[in-house]
């Protein structure tokens, strides 16, 4: 599946090069000579079409050498993973302490963060909602 998405990686790159090249030869052809190209006032057309083909090589470039390359290291963890053989398996309790943790930390956070009880009706608030503005009573 990945040469599948390399091949279609670099057939879209050569795309956009392949048109800028079809449009320099058009225009060549249709003057004739890079003198006429010049005469015709077409000269800073061939070049930044030049340029432009030049830039879309720079993509297809590296794609090319990533396919070479073949697959990449992972990018974290600095490396291939490493496994160890068994001998200190704690049969996932190591997990369960991090869980356990976990829960510890989130009850008492909840405990602590638990609204406090509401007060009685205020006196010039009939509706027991706080109010903003003057106050009348």
């Amino acid at each position: 599946m990945r040469s599948l998405k390399s091949v279609f990686g670099i057939a879209g790159a050569l795309v956009p090069i392949g048109y800028c090249g079809y449009l320099l030869y058009y225009f060549l052809d249709l003057s004739g000579s890079v003198e006429e190209v010049k005469n015709n006032g077409l000269g800073p057309t061939v070049l930044g079409l030049g340029v432009v083909a030049a830039l879309f090589c720079i993509p297809l470039i590296f794609k090319i050498m990533r396919l070479f390359r073949g697959p990449g290291s992972p990018r974290s963890g600095g490396g291939a993973p490493k496994y160890d053989d068994g001998d200190d398996d704690d049969g996932g309790a190591a997990a369960e302490a991090a869980i356990a943790r976990y829960m510890a930390r989130k009850s008492a956070e909840d405990a602590t963060s638990a609204p406090a009880a509401r007060p009685t009706q205020q006196r010039g608030n009939p509706s027991g909602r706080p109010s903003f503005g003057r106050k009348n009573g």
